[in-house]
């Protein structure tokens, strides 16, 4: 671990840290085996602006950061990242109930069709984790 004059880890090993805690490091294992030169920069990036950064920061709880996650997935219909940090909400501490409430508020200030795409998701990432058991 790179250490900074401060004695606090760098940014990019905050970050690797943080995204192994949040996505699980089987996730992040996988990521890392198929980074290539041509995506290594993008990867460093979002280790140490979306991880070491922002994922990092105290102020709000990971359970809360990854209900914000869930709903700006959703609004926007970016569905394979939606369905990812939905399995990711086992690490995080949200529960089926906040992510249930996190797409509810889609609904209303997203839309409805993509509250309806994202709560699709959400049941087959759930039944999927626990063999139907939490959705």
């Amino acid at each position: 671990m790179t250490k900074l004059d401060n004695g606090e880890p760098s940014l990019i090993d905050h970050g690797r840290e943080t995204r192994r805690a949040v996505l699980g490091p089987d996730h992040v294992d996988r990521a890392a085996a198929a980074t290539t030169p041509f995506d290594a920069p993008f990867q460093d990036f979002i280790t140490q602006g979306a991880w070491g950064s922002v994922w990092a920061r105290p102020d709000i709880s990971r359970r809360e950061r990854s209900m914000i996650t869930i709903a700006v997935l959703a609004a926007l219909g970016h569905h394979e990242e939606l369905a990812m940090h939905i399995r990711a909400s086992r690490n995080t501490g949200a529960s089926v109930e906040d992510i249930r409430e996190a797409l509810l508020h889609v609904a209303i200030y997203a839309g409805v069709p993509a509250a309806n795409s994202a709560i699709k998701i959400a049941k087959e990432a759930l039944a999927e984790m626990d063999g139907d058991q939490r959705a």
